[in-house]
């Protein structure tokens, strides 16, 4: 039987300490949210439909956003123990330089749409974590002001070549007078994919009212307050901004883009230079041959080409092939500080974040982002202890499996396919001569053309 007695007024006492109640509304919302998860969350219900979905959607079936995704669900890690790691050392040298934690955070563009501090507010949390942050071409704020907001930290710019090319050289003199240290070459954007939840919102830039903006307007004043009396979005590129996404993307972009453009900003940028949205082995193999510093392996947050390779699944075998000749980086489908200690052990030098920013910057402005900053690097540091390493150096292989959920084609079968298509016969018509031509068509249907073709 167990003893009973009356409450003692002292252990109660020590029972009853309330926590200290958070005043400001903004601090109490973001102290609930442990995960980026929680701040999607938050940022879904005070931010419109449109510009969420803006941030939250990719190309036609999101297919490709869903995979990245589940093949960071679909892993297995292997700790070790009895290491005796007390404490965990997250720094990482990139590109030339500092970052205390093993992520940057990415381009995104019309950020200040998602909520009105906009890219201040990512390069002001960057700079006072200490990470990189990168302002894209589609950025809400200027050059200049990006590095107003973050002095002394690391900024990166992000180009993609435009259709008037001094429009393009123009930015990355002004990226490489302000001080910024790495251009992020873009080249998975020769036209805008189809980005279906912005046609069916209506999505434009600036943002139209229509009778279904106003309804979803109505609990969320605060996000339209916000844009009605801040300074009109600056865009850092385009004097025209009338009409979709996808309009402005396409009017701006140019599907001619080649390695000699490459060639051409390399003589321009004095700085480090990767190259962003490769997908392929053969292309990192190629742009390694080029000298480049770097490569970030993108299928551009989902949002261009739909089954597209999912960098995760591509990571491994690029740092096999090219690894040691420049820097590999990674990003898609980043969601918690798990999936980036998952890639740094599989070989990724970098890694940068897009979404799970712009969710915390919808759940709070600068605070929000200071917030996914923090969850990152707790996530980060709890990953490592568990694991029982001391230093990202220390991650590798031994650490992660890939688990198969989607895999390819038997190779056998693959191989039999690629034999048969090469062994049928290709014919290859050498053009007529007008004369010949005209003698053809002149010839009485019963006879037999001359034959003037090559098989191969």
């Amino acid at each position: 039987m167990v003893q009973r007695q009356l409450p003692n007024v002292r252990e109660l006492t020590e029972l009853m300490k309330f926590k200290k109640p958070t005043l400001n509304a903004t601090d109490r919302r973001l102290e609930k949210a442990l995960t980026i998860a929680d701040l999607r969350a938050i940022a879904k219900r005070r931010t419109p439909k449109a510009p969420f979905d803006y941030t939250e959607g990719a190309a036609e079936g999101e297919l490709s956003l869903a995979r990245a995704r589940q093949a960071f669900q679909d892993i297995e890690f292997h700790p070790s123990i009895l290491r005796n790691v007390p404490v965990v050392d997250t720094t990482r040298e990139v590109l030339g330089g500092p970052s205390a934690l093993p992520f940057g955070i990415a381009p995104t563009g019309f950020t200040r749409l998602m909520q009105t501090e906009g890219e201040g507010a990512g390069a002001g949390a960057a700079g006072a974590a200490g990470i990189p942050f990168t302002l894209s071409t589609l950025g809400t704020t200027s050059i200049e002001d990006v590095k107003a907001a973050n002095p002394d930290g690391r900024n990166w710019f992000q180009l993609y070549v435009m259709r008037d090319r001094e429009i393009s050289y123009g930015l990355v003199r002004r990226a490489a007078s302000a001080g910024f240290d790495t251009l992020f070459f873009t080249v998975d954007t020769p036209v805008a994919g189809a980005r279906l939840r912005d046609k069916r919102n209506g999505f434009s830039i600036p943002p139209q009212l229509t009778p279904g903006t106003v309804i979803n307007a109505i609990p969320r004043p605060a996000w339209w307050i916000n844009f009605l009396t801040t300074p009109k979005l600056e865009f850092a590129s385009l004097s025209s901004t009338g009409g979709t996404v996808g309009e402005l993307l396409d009017s701006a972009m140019d599907p001619t883009i080649s390695l000699e453009d490459l060639d051409v900003i390399r003589e321009m940028w004095p700085g480090r230079i990767m190259i962003k949205g490769v997908q392929t082995v053969e292309d990192a193999k190629i742009l390694a041959g080029k000298g480049v510093d770097g490569i970030v392996l993108s299928n551009h947050g989902g949002r261009q080409l739909d089954r597209a390779p999912i960098p995760f699944h591509l990571l491994p075998h690029v740092v096999r092939e090219v690894g040691a000749d420049m820097e590999v980086h990674l990003d898609t489908g980043i969601m918690s500080g798990a999936d980036i200690v998952a890639s740094i052990a599989l070989g990724a030098r970098f890694t940068l974040i897009g979404r799970a920013y712009l969710y915390g910057l919808m759940a709070g402005g600068r605070r929000g982002v200071d917030r996914t900053i923090e969850i990152l690097r707790t996530e980060i540091v709890r990953t490592m202890k568990l694991l029982e390493v001391a230093t990202l150096d220390e991650l590798g292989p031994q650490h992660v499996t890939q688990l198969a959920r989607l895999t390819p084609i038997a190779k056998p079968v693959a191989d039999a396919a690629e034999a048969a298509a090469s062994s049928k016969p290709r014919t290859v018509r050498t053009p007529r001569s007008t004369a010949a031509t005209k003698q053809a068509a002149s010839k009485p249907a019963s006879a037999k053309p001359s034959s003037r073709s090559v098989t191969k």
